[in-house]
This record gives structure tokens, sequence and C-alpha cells, in this order.
């Protein structure tokens, strides 16, 4: 009959513009790429660099932020969460260096575990407790608007006049 027809959804289909470098910012990845040191417990993103083929993860995790749990020689294993139907898998990828970043995800998280530390170091030394529970803001206080008689304006409809017989 003619030409085989063939499956066009291979590993990369549908990831032009998702896969695709930054304007002036195409061709390898520079030094500091490989720079950063990545241990277990680390949180990272998955964010994949299209120059580099070797070790790239499929196109779905693209994006998405996991936790190292291995380091291998040419890899690093991440752990994402994925959902799949009515639950969420944890699924482990072998994914070179070049296509993770570190996460600053928990930054905040750890700037406030060193500030609490320092506050119940400090309140240890003064002999006292503190809490250093966060508390939700709660409601704002009461006001009363006090306003002079002349200034109040009431706002009522026209009276209805028919215009036509």
């Amino acid at each position: 009959m003619g030409a085989t027809r063939t499956k066009p959804w291979g590993y990369r289909h549908g990831t032009r513009n998702k896969f695709s470098k930054k304007y002036k910012c195409k061709g390898m990845p520079g030094v500091s790429r490989y720079l950063p040191v990545f241990k277990r417990g680390d949180y990272v993103d998955i964010v994949v660099d299209a120059s580099i083929q070797k070790g790239m993860p499929y196109g779905f995790y693209h994006g998405r932020t996991g936790v190292v749990f291995t380091v291998n020689r040419n890899a690093i294993g991440v752990e994402v969460t994925k959902v799949v139907g009515n639950r969420q898998l944890r699924k482990r990828l072998h994914v070179r260096l070049e296509h993770l970043r570190k996460s600053r995800c928990n930054e905040a998280f750890l700037k406030r575990v060193k500030e609490n530390d320092q506050k119940k170091r400090d309140a240890k030394l003064q002999g006292e407790k503190i809490n250093c529970k966060r508390v939700p803001e709660g409601p704002k206080p009461m006001k009363i608007v006090e306003a002079n008689e002349d200034d109040v304006e009431v706002l009522a409809p026209l009276p209805f006049i028919e215009n036509y017989f």
C-alpha cells in the first residue's frame, strides 16, 4: 500500500517549548552547573537542559521538586511524588546533575528553625520558657466610626413619575 505508519509518541514528543532553551542561553552549560554538591535528603528542582540528552528525565518531571535519595558517579537518584488516579506514588528517578538545581523551597523553614534555636538558647540562659509556635493573625480590633450629621447623606431612590398619558 505504501509508507509505513509510525507512532510519533517518543520520549520527547510534545516538548518543543518545554525543553527549548531561552534566548541567549543556548549551547552547553557552564562550569558552575557542575559545582553544587548534592547530598541525600536535599531538595532539588528538576529542570531539563535540552543541550544534554544523557540522563534526561521524562517530560512529566520537568519543573517538579524531589528529594535526593542516592548519589552515584554519573547520576543522582531523586524521589518525586506523582498523582496517579486517586493515589500518590513515590517515583524514583536517576537524573544527571545537569538537569538538577538546588531547590529553595525549604529556605524559609530552615531560617525559622535557626532563629527559633537561637531564641531557645537565649531563653535558657535567662531561665525562662519560650513558645516558638506560629500563631495565626486573628481578627482585626474593632473600630467605631463617628460622623457629623451634616456629613451623612441618605441615598434613596427617586419617586417614580409616569411621563406619558
